[in-house]
């Protein structure tokens, strides 16, 4: 009877297995297919009127813009005052959507806790925008941060794109959340939508990119799909992630 029951356990402990097992790898090889056929950039004779970047720490990417352009100022609603350093000389801001948990509790995968990515892939958190300023030193061509250049109508799409995601109060300003950040030059803030293992940061990204008419991929929840098609693997040089 005892050998009767372990046979079975063992036996639905090996299905329960290798379901996870299965639906990883279909997970992953689906990642790998979709992310490597590329979308086309919208309009490839569109002026180069605004210098954007796409940047990656290595966990999180980022939309890296102007600080201030004729089109928008991002400081009316991402005031320097919000960040630890309040430094107004940089000129540039990376902004970046995600799980609130991942986002604020794992700024490197170091930190990830296995409770923190259960709640992130299945819809059981909340999310947050993330904003980091840069100076124009920091946004050198890399492996993980590659240089675009926008045109006005492309950028004002970017622009509304990136607006919607965030939650806005009754008078109309982001919510910032307060007493969290990475460092010296971020900030937090309420956003919109819900995060799972099919619409990750980095599926925002490549969103993004598809709406600005930038080059993107089908689809990808990883970084190194988005920064595939540019030819760079997303990665940071070793000991520069943040």
């Amino acid at each position: 009877m005892m050998a009767a029951f372990l046979r079975k356990t063992l036996k639905i402990t090996g299905y329960a297995v290798g379901a996870v097992v299965g639906a990883v790898a279909l997970y992953m090889g689906t990642a790998l297919v979709l992310e490597r056929i590329p979308v086309a950039k919208a309009d490839p004779g569109a002026p180069a009127d605004v210098p954007v970047f796409i940047r990656t720490n290595g966990v999180h990417s980022d939309l890296v813009l102007p600080v201030r352009t004729d089109q928008f100022d991002w400081t009316q609603q991402l005031p320097y005052a919000h960040t630890q350093a309040n430094d107004p000389s940089f000129d540039y801001v990376g902004i970046g959507w995600g799980d609130k948990g991942f986002y604020m509790d794992t700024p490197t995968w170091a930190e990830l806790k296995p409770s923190t990515a259960i709640r992130a892939g299945f819809w059981l958190s909340t999310t947050a925008m993330h904003a980091t300023f840069y100076r124009a030193a920091d946004l050198a061509p890399s492996p993980a941060c590659v240089p675009l250049h926008l045109s006005r109508a492309e950028y004002a799409r970017l622009i509304a794109y990136i607006q919607a995601s965030f939650q806005h109060d009754a008078a109309g300003n982001v919510r910032w959340i307060p007493g969290h950040s990475y460092g010296p030059d971020d900030a937090f803030y309420e956003a919109h939508g819900t995060y799972s293992i099919l619409r990750t940061c980095n599926t925002w990204t490549n969103n993004a990119l598809k709406v600005a008419g930038q080059k993107a991929s089908l689809w990808t929840p990883f970084e190194a799909g988005i920064f595939y098609q540019y030819g760079q693997s997303g990665k940071p040089p070793e000991g520069t992630a943040e």
